[in-house]
């Protein structure tokens, strides 16, 4: 057995997530002593100022690394040390290693993101792909299918200055891709000539049952990426599946995202496959207890 590895999640309404038991499962499964907790910043009456007490405070109780999540994730870049390149090009951290003494800021999101991708959807056309969404998780799954050589990538959202806005940071991150940025109404036109749809906004959640446009508007041969993955699959990725259309659920993303961290936080590389049957499960169970 190694030394005990403390490491916790800081965000609002956190309660539920399903991260803690990713993380220390497989933690035995590797043979470590992986404790993981939850700061949940409603619970202990924080807020988002609170940030800088609360990563000198992980710092000095032995914390190896803490995931960030909402509201957290660009707040929490000015009181770190450093970046891997993909946050600072980011402007985003969802998890922070605590080395020598250093506090250093990375992005799993879009290497999880882009891993599930490659997974379910390795080799589909992507000469021309919209994403719905340009919020929260946005930015990072817009990378992650531009990284992999997206020509035309356009960024729908009922807010079209925050589509805009992520258009402008992802035209100067990809200055070889022809980047544009549109509201829903658009959706007919844009989806009649793309190759594949991804989806990253929360409709679909449980809390937020439907799809956030017209499923008339799918395709069998309109590939579909879905973000939200509670309840794994949603109606968007039921309604485009029974056309025949490729699908990808959002639950390798979240597994993926956390394989990513684990490795960051432990230096030891995690079984995805293992990781994924066991989110798996907890969703399934979950869907039982209600």
């Amino acid at each position: 057995m190694t030394d005990s590895i403390l490491c916790g999640l800081i965000g609002t309404g956190i309660g539920a997530s399903l991260t803690p038991p990713m993380h220390e499962v497989e933690g035995a499964r590797q043979g470590l002593r992986y404790v993981y907790k939850i700061i949940d910043l409603d619970v202990l009456g924080l807020a988002v100022a609170d940030l800088p007490r609360l990563l000198r405070s992980a710092h000095d109780l032995g914390f190896r690394g803490l995931n960030i999540t909402h509201p957290c994730k660009q707040a929490v870049i000015e009181h770190l040390d450093d970046l891997s390149p993909e946050a600072s090009r980011l402007g985003a951290v969802n998890t922070v290693l605590f080395d020598g003494g250093r506090a250093i800021g990375h992005n799993t999101d879009w290497s999880g993101f882009g891993r599930n991708f490659d997974r379910g959807l390795g080799g589909v056309a992507l000469d021309r792909v919209v994403q719905l969404g340009a919020g929260g998780a946005g930015a990072a799954v817009a990378y992650a299918v531009l990284t992999r050589g997206a020509r035309e990538f356009t960024v729908v959202d009922p807010d079209l200055a925050r589509a805009t806005a992520l258009r402008d940071k992802l035209t100067v991150l990809f200055p070889g891709a022809d980047v544009g940025s549109a509201t829903p109404d658009e959706l007919p036109r844009l989806l009649a000539a793309a190759d594949g749809l991804v989806h990253a906004t929360p409709v679909g959640m449980a809390a937020h049952p439907g799809t956030a446009f017209d499923p008339a508007l799918l395709r069998p041969d309109l590939w579909v990426a879905e973000v939200v993955y509670r309840p794994i699959e949603t109606e968007l990725v039921l309604r485009a599946r029974a056309l025949g259309a490729p699908t990808l659920t959002g639950a390798g993303m979240a597994v993926f995202q956390a394989v990513d961290a684990f490795r960051i936080f432990t230096g030891v590389e995690p079984d995805a496959d293992r990781m994924l049957a066991h989110m798996t499960s907890l969703i399934e169970a979950e869907k039982v207890a209600v």
